[in-house]
Formats: C-alpha cells, sequence, structure tokens
C-alpha cells in the first residue's frame, strides 16, 4: 500500500508509532539516541556496553568475545555489526516480519566506509549520508569554508600548511601573537592547541606538522555553546541553544575538552539567539547543496567582548547534547529532532511549517532547565573497577550525602533539582584510564554559576558519584596498561 503524503507533525507521530521497519542504533552505549524507541515502533539499541544492566527493554547487547583493542567507535561499531549473536538476531526479527530481503535500517554516532560494507553485507540500509562525504564536511579546514559560503563567519583566521614555528609566526602575523591552532579532526579538545610562544608550540609541534593544512585562529574571549539541527527537504530545522561546559578539570583531562551541556531560556541576549537560529538555517542549507542531509550539531564561540557569535566546529552527526535536544520541553510538545532525520530518510513524502516550528522553539517560554555533566576519569593512572555506581536516579540532599534512589532508564523521571539521572559508562570490570568516560548525570536545573563556573551542586554530584567508584591497581606486567594508554578513545 502506498503510504500517503505526511501533512503536519500529528501525521508525522503517528506514522512512527506505526512504524513496522526495524530501525537499529549501533554504537557503545544507547545514549545520544536513548528514549528514541518510545517515540518510534520497532527502533532499538545495539550496544557494546549494557548501561543498564540488562534491564532496558528495547537494548539488545551480544556476549562479549575476544577482540581486538578498539581504537574508535567506528571499531565498535564494525565488531557488534559482525557479532554472530547480533546478525543472527537481527535476522531472526526480519523473518518474523517476512522482511528478510530489506531486514531493517541502521543509524549511528559514528561509522566508516567498512560500517556501510558491513550493513550491505546484512541488507542494512544506512540511514545517514555517505561516511565519505560525512568525513569531508566534518574536516575543521572545510567547515570554515562551508561557513564562508553560507554567509557564516569564523573567529577570525588563517588556513595553512605550518611545519616550524616561524611558518605559524608568519601565517598568524595579522591575527596577533596569541593563537588557537586546529588540526582538521579530532574531538574534546584533543587536537585543538592554545599557543602564544615557541615552547607551546614544540608541545605540539609534530602534530600540528604533520598535517597539510591546518586552521589558525586569533584567540578571543569567548564561550562555547552548541546547537542541534536537522536538514531536510523541507528545510532546515533548528533547535535551542545551548551552553557548553569546556575544559573543567574536575570533569575532563583535556583543555577544551567538552564536558557536558546546559539547556535554560536566559542563557544568552536575545541577538545572540537570533543570530545562532539564522546561522544554523544558513549552513543548514548550505550543507544541502553539498550533498549532505540530516541530523549536525553546530559549535559556536560567544565573544563576550563584542556580544556576537563565530562558527566553531560542525559534527555531521547526533553528538553527546542530543540526549538534551531530543528530551527537551519543545521537543514532548511537538516531536523529537531526531524524528525528522529518521523522516528524511524514510522515503515518504511530508509537508510540515518549518518556519513556524524554529520559531515555537526558540521562544524561551518553550525551554526548561536541564543540565549534564559528562563525568572521565582524569588522573593518568589506570586501574580494574571493583565498584561503580548502578544506572538510574540518584539524589543528593541538601548537605546529605549520595544516595541511590530507584531504578530507571528515563532522564525526566528526575522530579528535582536534588534528584539526577545516573548513566553509567565504566562499570564493574572495566579499566579506568585517563579520558575513559565514566558516566553521564543529567538533572534539572543550572550546574554553572552566571560566572559559568562549576556550581557547589555539581561538585557535590561529582565528588559523590566518583566516592561511588573503587578500583584495583594493576600488576605491573598486566598487558592492558600499555595498550590503554596508547589507545584510549571517547565513547560519546
Amino acid at each position: 500500500m502506498t503510504q500517503k503524503k505526511l501533512k503536519g507533525l500529528s501525521d508525522i507521530r503517528r506514522f512512527f508509532h506505526r512504524n513496522d521497519t526495524p530501525i537499529y542504533f549501533v554504537s557503545a552505549t544507547n545514549f545520544n539516541l536513548l528514549g528514541i524507541d518510545e517515540w518510534v515502533r520497532n527502533f532499538r539499541h545495539i550496544n557494546y556496553i549494557d548501561c543498564f544492566d540488562g534491564r532496558h527493554p528495547n537494548t539488545f547487547v551480544p556476549t562479549r568475545g575476544l577482540h581486538e583493542e578498539f581504537g574508535s567507535i567506528e571499531e565498535i561499531v564494525n565488531y557488534l555489526l559482525q557479532h554472530k549473536e547480533t546478525v543472527e538476531w537481527v535476522r531472526e526479527r526480519a523473518r518474523r516480519r517476512d522482511l528478510t530481503e530489506n531486514p531493517g535500517k541502521a543509524v549511528f554516532l559514528m561509522f566508516d566506509e567498512k560500517s556501510e560494507e558491513i550493513c550491505n553485507e546484512l541488507g542494512l540500509d544506512v540511514w545517514f549520508p555517505a561516511a565519505g562525504l560525512r568525513s569531508r564536511v566534518d574536516n575543521k579546514i572545510e567547515t570554515v569554508r562551508i561557513g564562508d559560503r553560507a554567509g557564516v563567519p569564523s573567529v577570525p583566521n588563517v588556513l595553512a600548511a605550518v611545519k616550524s614555528w616561524s611558518d605559524l609566526q608568519k601565517a598568524g602575523k595579522e591575527l596577533g601573537d596569541d593563537w588557537v591552532v586546529q588540526t582538521a579532526f579530532g574531538d574534546s579538545g584533543h587536537t585543538t592547541f592554545f599557543i602564544s610562544n615557541e615552547d607551546e608550540y614544540a608541545e605540539h609541534a609534530d602534530e600540528i606538522a604533520a598535517e597539510s593544512e591546518v586552521k589558525i585562529m586569533k584567540r578571543i574571549r569567548c564561550r562555547g555553546s552548541a546547537i542541534e539541527a536537522c536538514t531536510t527537504q523541507q528545510g532546515t530545522i533548528v533547535g535551542p541553544l545551548m551552553t557548553e561546559l569546556v575544559g573543567f578539570p574536575e570533569l575532563t583531562p583535556y583543555r577544551g575538552g567538552w564536558c557536558g551541556n546546559e539547556i535554560f531560556a536566559g542563557a544568552f541576549t536575545e541577538s545572540i539567539r537570533q543570530q545562532a537560529v539564522a546561522y544554523t538555517f544558513a549552513f543548514g542549507e548550505q550543507l544541502r547543496q553539498e550533498g549532505y542531509r540530516g541530523y549536525f550539531e553546530l559549535d559556536f564561540l560567544v565573544d563576550l567582548d563584542e556580544d556576537r557569535l563565530y562558527l566553531g566546529e560542525l559534527n555531521p552527526r547526533i553528538t553527546g547534547a542530543s540526549s538534551i535536544t531530543n528530551h527537551a520541553a519543545f521537543a514532548h510538545a511537538d516531536a523529537p529532532l531526531f524524528l525528522f532525520h529518521l523522516l528524511e530518510f524514510s522515503g515518504v513524502e511530508f509537508e510540515f511549517d518549518v518556519e513556524d516550528l524554529n520559531a515555537r522553539w526558540s521562544d524561551p517560554d518553550n525551554i526548561d532547565e536541564w543540565s549534564q555533566l559528562v563525568v572521565k576519569h582524569v588522573s593518568d593512572d589506570i586501574d580494574h573497577v571493583v565498584e561503580a555506581p548502578e544506572s538510574g536516579i540518584w539524589r543528593l540532599p541538601p548537605g546529605g550525602e549520595l544516595e541511590y534512589a530507584r531504578f530507571d532508564y528515563h532522564r525526566r523521571a528526575v522530579e528535582t533539582e536534588n534528584e539526577g539521572f545516573w548513566l553509567r559508562i565504566c562499570g564493574k570490570g572495566d579499566y579506568r584510564y585517563e579520558g575513559a568516560d565514566l558516566g553521564i548525570l543529567i538533572t534539572r536545573g543550572r550546574l554553572m554559576t552566571e560566572d559559568f563556573e562549576l556550581t557547589e551542586r555539581a561538585r557535590a554530584w561529582i565528588d559523590g558519584l566518583r566516592g561511588r567508584y573503587r578500583g584495583e591497581a594493576l600488576g605491573a606486567r598486566d598487558p592492558s596498561v600499555e595498550v590503554l594508554s596508547a589507545g584510549s578513545f571517547k565513547i560519546l
């Protein structure tokens, strides 16, 4: 039967509530798209880490077998796609629905060309732009050029090859003598370097010289922000501008490393919010010209001295901020942003008023206050975890000690600012190493002050959750020490 054209949000919601096509989110954890299964029938998570100890009804975690140490999310995805138990489970679900010719669709946080090949062998359609295109637009150098074509300004910068300190001085001469240098790829501050003298350059000289071109930016006094969007055949849908927590040593060992977000109505001036929506819409429309469609995220830098916005980075995918965007009040009133991504790839004709939706989603009255903290292991030691706080709702009474309240996998089960939803990532039996993600805390209200420093409540949550971990030191001959020291990666 031919699907009629979907007209408006009620048609779109009903379409997904009746969805018969298996859709699989394949990733290390289900964090990024947690809750989408309650909007989309037959949506399932295939994960490496069981954050909920088998208690999440729509998550499949195959038995861990012997494998080489992972160096990236993409390697985890490819392991999961090729796992015998995954293949059998996907095929059995397809047989029950008489879908052996086309067993379903796959979406990811990260994937590569090998992932596409494996999905093709399994008969799974990838509902994202091709990995090659994603890689091209994800390049920080290319992002500047796309922004220029879209009329979205970046911080004053120069794109150049830098093979020596003198090269950097020459290239950055017009930008002053205090620079931020970025290489084409990298996340969580790993490849963002703050350089004002030769000694600071020397610390990162090999990484910079290895690139054919780097981005050299004037260093400005700024604050990070993030905004998620989805470009569709009807136009680009834009979520609200969120603050970012960046570089807090209590949360991350990486200077400039992302470690959380806040969403609240008074985070930015009206001028900044309007700039963000306009720039994101323009960037999304340009992405479609580049051949990209679907979900993406932009990092913006708010110039505190000039009250203006600059383009920072593009993430052509869902991100660690997607949990905030897809669970906000406006998303529950209309539909999560990720539903529009799925709609774009569904092949169904649809129409809705993008301008009206964007106006509604940018209205401060439709934004409630939430914060999330991404807690990493910040010391440079490595140990074996023997105790870890389980996922669910935790309570932090004023002046009291952190206590486990109850199990839940809904973040909206958090009723007050004294409660928080903890998604455990690093659990019993895992290793803690520098930069390893321990888990994510999501709670109501703000966790930063008006000066964008961590609140006492935030510090109490961090200390309380860390205090629930206990590890045992590794033996001197444990081969994991060398592997983990050389191969840590970000799983969000």
